[in-house]
């Protein structure tokens, strides 16, 4: 059974993270049911764009600590959205919590609606938001994500179009939506295709770069002690030994 649903309309192929039970977190099946609806997408000509989005009230809870992808799969998958041929398109009304966050910032619009919340909480349990970093430092910025990277903090819709992880929220995740999914179907598949590819080199030049280094890291952090620790604390419900 598939955790990914597909559906199009007037060229818009919708992939709907159909995960509840561990709300739309990335396990490992999910990785690899979304890469492959994406792979579908990308070589289906009748697709003039992908438009992401899920069940329940989380788009993603980040990594599934009990069935965690493996590091090359979380970047492979990153890299064929930013990759993919055609523009991806996120729409959010629910919340985003750490690895959830890197598939965000990999596609090339997002919309939330303002209930949204958003929280990298990878230094809670003793990791750091490594991989994910590959798309979002360089269409975001180290000095605005330093707050929220450094804290775990949640912030809301607002702020996060302001510092970019999102391109634009309201109450209406919908509407704000319309206008972009009604520009993407007037437009032609080279010059998405083509233009998507001007805007996603300096993010490509990250993946050829710093890939290897941030798998390298992830996979030290999380075999760590206190990752062990921090995720055993977060399954248990209760404050790692470290909080003061």
């Amino acid at each position: 059974m598939t955790l990914v649903a597909r559906t199009r309309t007037r060229g818009v192929e919708t992939l709907t993270l159909d995960s509840p039970h561990n709300r739309n977190a990335l396990s490992a099946a999910l990785v690899t049911d979304l890469a492959a609806a994406l792979t579908a997408a990308g070589e289906d000509t009748d697709v003039r764009a992908v438009l992401l989005t899920h069940t329940g009230n989380t788009f993603s809870a980040g990594a599934d600590l009990r069935d965690p992808p493996h590091p090359d799969a979380l970047v492979a998958l990153l890299r064929q959205v930013v990759e993919l041929p055609k523009p991806v398109i996120a729409r959010v009304a629910g919340h985003v919590r750490a690895g959830g966050l890197g598939l965000l910032g990999a596609c090339d619009i997002a919309a939330a609606s303002t209930t949204s919340t958003f929280a990298f909480t990878e230094v809670r349990i003793g990791v750091a938001p490594a991989v994910i970093s590959l798309p979002l430092l360089p269409r975001t910025g180290a000095r605005a994500l330093a707050r929220h990277y450094l804290t775990g903090e949640r912030l809301d819709a607002a702020e996060a179009a302001r510092i970019g992880l999102v391109t634009a929220a309201g109450d209406d995740v919908d509407a704000v939506l319309a206008p972009v999914l009604n520009g993407v179907r007037r437009a032609s598949p080279q010059g998405l295709a083509e233009t998507k590819r001007l805007l996603t080199a300096r993010v490509l030049e990250a993946f050829d770069r710093d890939a290897d280094r941030l798998t390298a890291l992830s996979a030290r952090l999380f075999a760590s002690p206190q990752a062990r620790e921090g995720m055993t604390a977060f399954l248990e419900r209760r404050d790692p030994e470290w909080v003061v």
